[in-house]
């Protein structure tokens, strides 16, 4: 039988008894629960004020910032300017005229044009796929348009065929050719129209074939084959005799002193030119595809030279680098200030070096005058100013709102959750002080911050601006006074208000320890309470369970002795 069903032989429900008795014995258990729940309520807004103290702590750094009462503006008289202006603390506030009449620009070394070879050593074009022509341009499938009428291409089709094409559109009124001395292709007609809007291969582009003035002839504006950036410089159709470099291998070249390795066997154009840009040599190197020629750029701008040097035979040379390179120098930027002398400048970021203004940085990037105003950024400051008194306010309220005791219409008293914490309290009492303090030893005239049109609500107690004006002149006129006031080392108000905030911040930290403390002391105790409740419910279970078996066990000898005397049992 199983004896732990409360009430089976008794008939007595002795495990809602023993609830019932733990209920009671559990009050000092839920007590102890009781009072760690309301350390960690209070922990956590000792958490949310530490927060609140180091956003208000890092407004008072802000006050703090060297520059923040030298920043200056700078506005140009030119609506919409594209000019790009700064100024330092150390700029003088006023107005500056500057007249810009030329831009600096970047140095350019362009080697020679129509490096590759052309399309075919014959003027056959039999052998000449369009798919694969090395022009500067792929050529697109489609139509395009010879006297008013289509002629339609696949990437398939030779150069020959698209000839035939071409005769065939225009009733041979229209005859093409190819010439490879010349690397051109000739259109000849006794009158050659060429294209039409709603063309959709682009074979004329391609082939440099366009509309001119004697409209019987059109011929190729400029050489067709092209060199090829993408394969090894060995394969890259340069017209130039690689043999040697095939044969040297491993090679170097200079550019602004600067090294650089190549191998024709295995380097593609592009990769050489990659290489130089991202080299220390200061300069850009690309391959133009229309002219079919390599050209290196300065990066900065300014009439400076690009130097270039290799043992021949070299793949400078075979790039038209050297000889036949043409060297296009850059402009230094021209301006004059305030009327004065014609200045250059190598970049069109002109600064005090150029210009003679201490601080006042002006990037350029047309001709124009324009009256550049530097002033005092006073709505910076204003709005640093603004977001300290933000953070003050907030922390007060906080502290007000958490620390105060109310009573109810009804007479009933309730306490916030830091009610009763009188460091909480005088930390806010002692910050409001501190914020209407004198500063000591000042030299200006600005040594509280009424003086700066800023007061406590006289009905709530908040800081704010009472004076707006006030407070926009003291800016405007007194900078350095503002500045010496907030930002005197160690004694300036934004100093002392950080001093005293990092001060909370660990008197805060060791509050929250005390809690932590006191909740794991209470953990222990409760956890203690709860093992002995457990020996006093086992112990009452097994008496209970003793006190059943018990029971049972009687029942069961009065039946037998029932059963045992039937007649006595009829006599009595």
């Amino acid at each position: 039988m199983d004896y732990s069903l409360s009430g089976l032989s008794s008939g007595f429900d002795w495990k809602t008894f023993i609830n019932q008795i733990m209920a009671v014995q559990n009050a000092p258990i839920d007590r102890l629960n009781a009072e760690k729940v309301t350390n960690l309520n209070r922990q956590a807004a000792l958490v949310d004020l530490d927060t609140k103290m180091a956003a208000l702590g890092t407004a008072a750094t802000a006050l703090g910032s060297g520059d923040l009462f030298s920043s200056r503006l700078v506005s140009s008289t030119t609506p919409n300017s594209s000019w790009q202006a700064t100024a330092a603390g150390s700029t003088a506030a006023g107005s500056y005229e500057l007249t810009v009449t030329q831009l600096a620009t970047t140095a350019r070394r362009q080697g020679a044009a129509e490096l590759g070879q052309a399309l075919n050593s014959t003027d056959d074009g039999i052998g000449l796929t369009l798919a694969t022509l090395p022009t500067a341009t792929a050529i697109t499938a489609g139509t395009f348009t010879v006297n008013g009428q289509a002629v339609t291409v696949a990437l398939t089709d030779t150069l020959d065929q698209v000839f035939t094409a071409i005769a065939a559109a225009t009733s041979d009124a229209v005859t093409a050719s190819y010439d490879h001395t010349t690397d051109k292709i000739t259109l000849t007609g006794s009158s050659v129209v060429l294209g039409a809007a709603n063309d959709t291969s682009n074979f004329l582009t391609a082939l440099k074939l366009g509309n001119n003035a004697t409209l019987s002839t059109t011929v190729s504006t400029g050489k067709l084959g092209t060199t090829q950036s993408s394969t090894t410089l060995a394969t890259a159709r340069l017209q130039a005799d690689l043999t040697a470099l095939v044969a040297a291998g491993d090679r170097a070249f200079l550019v602004n002193g600067v090294s650089i390795a190549y191998n024709v066997n295995t380097d593609s154009l592009s990769a050489v030119l990659t290489r130089i840009t991202e080299s220390a040599a200061g300069v850009t190197a690309l391959y133009d595809s229309t002219h079919d020629r390599v050209v290196l750029a300065n990066n900065t701008t300014g009439d400076t030279g690009i130097a270039v040097s290799e043992s021949s035979p070299g793949l400078l040379a075979a790039l038209g680098l050297t000889s036949g390179a043409i060297l296009v120098r850059g402009q230094n930027a021209e301006f004059s200030l305030n009327g004065g002398a014609s200045q250059s400048s190598a970049s069109n970021t002109l600064t005090a070096a150029e210009h003679g203004i201490a601080g006042l940085m002006v990037a350029v990037d047309t001709l124009a005058t324009q009256t550049l105003a530097v002033s005092s950024d006073t709505a910076g400051m204003r709005s640093v100013i603004e977001n300290f008194l933000v953070k003050f306010n907030d922390l007060q309220s906080y502290v007000d709102e958490n620390t105060k005791t109310t009573m109810g219409i009804n007479g009933k008293v309730t306490a916030a959750i830091l009610a009763g914490n009188r460091e909480v309290q005088s930390w806010a009492d002692h910050l409001h002080k501190l914020a209407f303090a004198q500063v000591a030893g000042l030299s200006g005239t600005i040594s509280r911050l009424e003086h700066l049109g800023i007061d406590f609500n006289s009905t709530s107690g908040v800081l704010k601006i009472t004076d707006s004006a006030k407070l926009t002149t003291a800016l405007q006129t007194q900078a350095r006074s503002v500045a010496e006031f907030f930002q005197t080392s160690t004694t300036g108000w934004a100093a002392t208000l950080s001093t005293y905030v990092d001060q909370i911040s660990t008197a805060n930290a060791l509050q929250e320890d005390r809690l932590n403390a006191a909740n794991t002391s209470l953990d222990t105790s409760m956890g203690n309470l709860q093992r002995r409740l457990d020996q006093q419910r086992a112990a009452l279970t097994a008496s209970f369970i003793a006190m059943e078996s018990a029971q049972s066990l009687l029942k069961s000898q009065s039946t037998t002795l029932a059963n045992a005397f039937p007649s006595s049992s009829k006599s009595a």
